[in-house]
């Protein structure tokens, strides 16, 4: 049977610890089959995902390949369906970091979670060979104008967009075996790329950190890693900002927006008012550039804003029915400003100290040039996993209409060995794919461990999601959390556990998420303030919040449970603090 992946990855007593922080944003929901198939481990060993990994520390100089076993996962593990990240690696690149330690990886990857293991170190943790080949590629980092080879992966995933090969013509055979040679091909340079700028961004922001620390200036740190500019997280939302204001002016294109959501892509291109044309062909040309985002983006089966654009408009109305003053370019400006005088200034209060003066400019213009260059390396990905989608979603399509299939996306409960054999053999086929979605159900509504050291705890005796409940704060109560993005709001909370219903928040309310992927971008927009469960230093929250000037406090524990909706509450991104006001 294929289930064998909801019983949990190997696990080492060299490496024990493992984490759903940072992956929790990629795989929000259980890993499905296919993914798991291509991507993790299958009966051929290790695949795409853990072996880019490996490649990627290899290359930053922190491991050597003998340090890894050959045959069982080390960095990315699947427990009762979830994918988690190896929290015992990362530390051992903080170790043998120059500069860093296991703290500095902790601060940037866990927050302030609680139930977080203490480091201790083990006698190989510290390498002098790995800490010199460090120090070489953290000096590339720092000193790097720009990151070609990211910008030339940028244009050969663009190419792939373009030259899509048309799926309609290919038999089923050809489709799958299409699918199998994309993804073998080419996402594991990809993947490796993605995984090596990241953990380089460590660099710049551990050292501003502790310059700013060291002066007086803690909160600084955050500033100066906001308005970095083309950051392609928040790309998506500047261009959907600009279509809700051509909806907006337009009595013909809100009127058919006003109608409802549900069917909206369909109306506006039913419609034969010239406007409502003009921003058909606008939003085509948006999805051309921003249609492989959506909700858990990462997982092949899961619907993007190409294959369901309703998710994107959804999105738009919100920031039709926003204020000007929203406009997340203004923001945006202000921020790169701020950040440009604090460099400044910061940099004239080390006049007297070349050497830290100089290790702080570093770190500043490392940020400028990584930072942004991490969440295109995101972005290449994502691209890359869409044009095997809709390949994918062909072959389903097809499925479906023989009664192989259930849904479209049930290729994601099959591996790519079984395609082949549902395509020549189709019965019984639909049977072994519903009887795996229960068990995919059963684990999406199981609340999983945020951290697991050693042997996971059986899916069984995981808790169920809706009755893990905790104590609501009352009016004047506070959370303490970590601050990601600098500034003070307040408004009425809004609790959104899923980012396809963007409809439920209102401009100005605050909104209060699980976690954030790409999907939940356009939601930060209209919002007057972010608060999110889990993240750290790089999450996703934090980078995109920065980008667009709103308040953001993240690693705010339980606050979907804890926060009443509808609350009145103040959001204090200086500080981490988010205070009820009123009930």
């Amino acid at each position: 049977m294929a289930e064998e992946y909801f019983v949990g990855t190997n696990t080492s007593d060299r490496y024990p610890i493992w984490t759903r922080a940072n992956v929790g944003e990629v795989f929000p929901d259980p890993v499905a089959l296919s993914t798991f198939d291509f991507a993790f481990q299958n009966d051929d060993g290790i695949q795409m995902s853990e072996l880019g990994f490996r490649d990627a520390y290899i290359r930053i100089g922190a491991f050597e390949e003998s340090e890894f076993d050959p045959d069982n996962p080390v960095f990315l593990g699947v427990f009762g369906g979830y994918t988690y990240l190896n929290a015992s690696l990362m530390r051992i690149f903080g170790e043998r970091a120059p500069g860093l330690s296991a703290q500095d990886i902790d601060d940037a990857f866990f927050g302030v979670q609680p139930g977080i293991p203490p480091y201790e170190q083990h006698p190989d943790d510290v390498s002098p060979e790995a800490e010199a080949r460090i120090g070489e590629v953290f000096g590339w980092a720092l000193t790097t104008p720009n990151l070609p080879d990211v910008l030339a992966q940028e244009q050969v995933v663009n190419a792939l967009r373009d030259s899509r090969p048309d799926f309609v013509s290919m038999d089923d055979h050809e489709i799958v075996d299409w699918i199998e040679h994309f993804f073998r091909e080419g996402f594991q340079e990809l993947f490796a790329q993605h995984i090596f700028i990241s953990f380089l961004t460590t660099v710049p922001l551990g050292i501003v950190s502790a310059v700013c620390e060291a002066v007086g200036r803690p909160t600084d740190a955050m500033k100066i890693m906001a308005g970095l500019g083309d950051v392609e997280s928040a790309a998506p939302s500047m261009a959907m900002w600009e279509l809700g204001r051509q909806a907006a002016s337009s009595e013909s294109v809100s009127a058919v927006f006003q109608a409802g959501i549900g069917g909206l892509d369909a109306r506006l291109r039913a419609a034969d008012e010239p406007e409502c044309l003009d921003f058909v062909n606008a939003f085509d040309l948006f999805l051309r550039s921003y249609g492989s985002r959506g909700p858990n983006e990462w997982e092949m089966s899961c619907p993007t804003w190409e294959t369901d654009p309703d998710l994107a408009l959804a999105a738009i109305d919100r920031m039709r029915v926003s204020p000007a003053s929203a406009a997340p370019q203004d923001h945006q400006a202000d921020l790169a400003a701020e950040r440009e005088r604090l460099v400044v200034e910061i940099g004239a209060m080390l006049e007297g100290d070349p050497e830290a003066q100089g290790q702080f400019f570093a770190g500043a213009h490392g940020a400028s040039v990584l930072m942004p260059g991490r969440e295109r390396t995101k972005t290449n990905c994502v691209k890359f996993i869409q044009e095997g989608r809709m390949a994918a979603r062909e072959l389903g399509r097809r499925m479906v209409e023989r009664g192989v299939f259930p849904e479209v996306t049930s290729f994601a409960m099959l591996r790519f060995s079984e395609q082949h054999q549902a395509i020549d053999n189709p019965e019984g086929w639909r049977e072994i794919i519903e009887e795996r979605q229960k068990i995919f159900d059963t684990a999406s509504g199981r609340q999983e461990p945020f951290v697991i050291v050693g042997e996971a705890e059986p899916l069984s005796s995981w808790a169920e999601r809706d009755a893990v409940t905790v104590e609501s704060v009352g009016s004047g109560d506070s959370i303490q959390g970590m601050p990601g993005c600098p500034g003070i709001s307040e408004g009425r909370a809004r609790v959104i556990l899923d980012s396809h219903d963007p409809t439920a928040l209102e401009p100005g309310d605050v909104l209060i998420a699980p976690l954030t992927d790409p999907s939940w971008t356009p939601l930060f927009v209209p919002a007057a303030g972010v608060v999110v469960d889990v993240g750290a230093a790089l999450s996703h929250a934090i980078i995109v919040s920065r980008e667009l000037g709103i308040p953001c406090v993240v690693s705010a524990t339980d606050a979907t449970k804890r926060i009443p909706d509808g609350a009145m509450i103040r959001v204090d991104g200086d500080t981490g603090v988010v205070t009820v006001l009123d009930l």
